[in-house]
């Protein structure tokens, strides 16, 4: 498993919401040190693949970067179906949560968190 951190490419970016919230779920759960944020996709969903993120240990094949400031694990074949996506985080009366907005996806569900590329 390869220790090396990409500083200089980052497949998605983060916006200033969903780094504050990220940060303040790390601190309010404790995540050690050694875990990062697992951005990815899982088969299932209404459209077909659904959206993974949460906080995990690094795994083989995972690709390491360091994306304003959080430790982000992604899965080397995941890159095409995610490049480019932007995370957000949403804290209205309508919605709250993280939003994936993904110029990859052909269709997406009205959940948002499912998609078809």
């Amino acid at each position: 498993m390869s220790n090396t951190v990409d500083t200089a490419f980052a497949p998605v970016t983060f916006t200033e919401t969903a780094v504050k919230e990220l940060f303040k779920l790390k601190d309010q759960q404790e995540i050690a040190e050694d875990f990062g944020l697992r951005v990815g996709v899982e088969g299932g969903g209404c459209s077909g693949m659904s959206y993974v993120l949460g906080f995990d240990q690094k795994k083989e094949g995972d690709q390491e970067y360091i994306i304003d400031g959080i430790k982000v694990f992604m899965h080397k074949a995941h890159q095409m179906y995610l490049m480019g996506m932007q995370v957000d985080w949403q804290d209205g009366l309508n919605s709250r949560g993280f939003t994936f907005n993904n110029p990859n996806a052909a269709s997406t569900c009205g959940c948002g968190t499912s998609f078809s590329a």
